[in-house]
């Protein structure tokens, strides 16, 4: 799969739209160059008649968008939809089946949350952080929900619980969606409420870090002597704060003012899909 890949079926006159990152394909090896490395991005959105439509009419593969025509609302392992795709074109090596299959039988044995939540990290690698924050906002909603089902409003840190073990990384991972957004007061909230479930050292520079980033100097250090925190971390904090606090942003003038907005927009749409 690694370099050029020299189509073997036809290309779609008219592309299919991958909703979950704003995608256009074009050919059945693009779709499994897709499934390949986004399995946990593989949902309604992707299986579904429109797909099996695609597949029938623009690549003329009749005979693969029946077999997953059978699959469509009734299917429980993903195997049955990404393998009939992969072997119609023969796309993987034998190393790389093997390696599906581990990741297939690993996937079979998560949790649902722990499905999502992989979801939004996907989601987060491709760029799509609004998409991303809907999953993992979901994902708190759910946990939350659980724990206090169980535990009532304590919390208890260090629990066996799925719930409480995966919301510290959610909250972390939802906090950096919202600060490639540039909505770090909300990043910020988020950083301290992975804090909530799991309090070390890493999660607190993250979420000091960024209170720097929205705060001045004065309130980062008020901050870390009402926490009574120890001065080798918060000399830590203090450096590492200031170099992210001190990061160039490009400047807008009259010349660069066209470029610099038409790159937001392009980079607003790629995150949200729009």
């Amino acid at each position: 799969m690694s370099g050029y890949i020299l189509c073997q079926t036809r290309r779609a006159s008219t592309p299919f739209f991958i909703e979950n990152i704003s995608l256009n394909i074009y050919s059945i090896e693009e779709l499994c160059y897709y499934l390949y490395n986004n399995l946990y991005l593989v949902d309604e959105t992707l299986v579904n008649e429109k797909l099996c439509a695609w597949i029938e009419n623009e690549l003329y593969l009749p005979a693969l968008a029946s077999k997953l025509r059978r699959q469509l609302g009734k299917y429980t392992d993903i195997a049955d939809v990404v393998y009939p795709v992969f072997k119609e074109i023969n796309y993987l090596t034998y190393e790389e089946l093997k390696s599906l299959n581990v990741r297939l039988q690993r996937m079979n044995t998560e949790t649902a949350i722990t499905r999502d939540k992989k979801k939004g990290d996907s989601m987060i690698r491709n760029g799509m952080y609004v998409n991303a924050i809907k999953v993992y906002q979901k994902l708190i909603e759910t946990c939350e929900a659980a724990i206090k089902e169980k535990q009532g409003d304590e919390i208890v840190q260090g629990s066996a619980d799925a719930e409480l073990y995966l919301l510290p990384s959610v909250y972390h991972n939802l906090g950096c969606a919202y600060a490639h957004l540039f909505q770090m007061e909300k990043a910020v909230e988020c950083f301290e409420g992975a804090l909530k479930y799991d309090w070390k050292e890493s999660r607190l520079m993250t979420y000091l870090c960024a209170f720097r980033m929205l705060k001045s100097k004065a309130a980062l250090e008020g901050k870390m002597a009402n926490m009574e925190l120890p001065e080798e971390f918060t000399a830590k904090v203090r450096e590492k704060a200031e170099a992210m606090k001190n990061l160039e942003i490009p400047e807008v003038t009259p010349a660069n003012a066209g470029d610099i907005l038409k790159e937001l927009t392009r980079e607003y749409h790629r995150s949200t899909g729009a």
